[in-house]
C-alpha cells in the first residue's frame, strides 16, 4: 500500500508542476505570452526530489506546501474564466490527491516514531 501511495504522490506532483507551467506559460495564462506567475513551480520543483525519493520530512512538508495550490485553486475555480477556471480545478484535484497519497505514505512512520517514544519512555 505504502509503495503505491509514494507512487501517487510522485505522479500527482509531477502532474501539477506541469499542469502550473502550461497553464501560467502557454494555456491560460493571467497576461497574454506568459506570466511572472510561472515561478509558483519553485517550490514544487525543490520538494520533487524528496518525493521522488521517498523521503518522509519531504513528503511532509510537501503535503503542506500544496494545501496553498489547493487554495489558489479554489479561488481561481470560482472566478477565473474558462478555460483557467478549468485548469484550476484540475490543480484542486491533483493537490488532493497528492495531499491522500502524502499522508497514506507517511502515516505508519508516524505511528512508528510514536510506538518507539512511547516504548523508551
Amino acid at each position: 500500500m505504502s509503495r503505491i501511495a509514494a507512487l501517487g504522490a510522485s505522479v500527482t506532483l509531477v502532474a501539477l508542476v506541469m499542469l502550473c507551467l502550461a497553464w501560467e506559460w502557454r494555456l491560460a495564462p493571467l497576461r497574454p505570452g506568459g506570466s511572472a506567475l510561472v515561478l509558483k513551480v519553485l517550490p514544487l520543483a525543490i520538494a520533487l526530489p524528496g518525493v521522488l525519493r521517498r523521503r518522509v520530512y519531504t513528503l511532509q512538508w510537501a503535503s503542506m506546501l500544496v494545501l496553498l495550490y489547493f487554495a489558489e485553486g479554489i479561488v481561481r475555480g470560482m472566478t477565473d474564466p474558462a478555460p483557467a477556471n478549468l485548469m484550476a480545478w484540475i490543480e484542486v484535484a491533483l493537490t488532493l490527491g497528492f495531499f491522500v497519497c502524502a499522508l497514506v505514505y507517511v502515516a505508519p512512520f508516524k505511528r512508528a516514531a510514536r510506538r518507539g517514544k512511547r516504548d523508551a519512555a
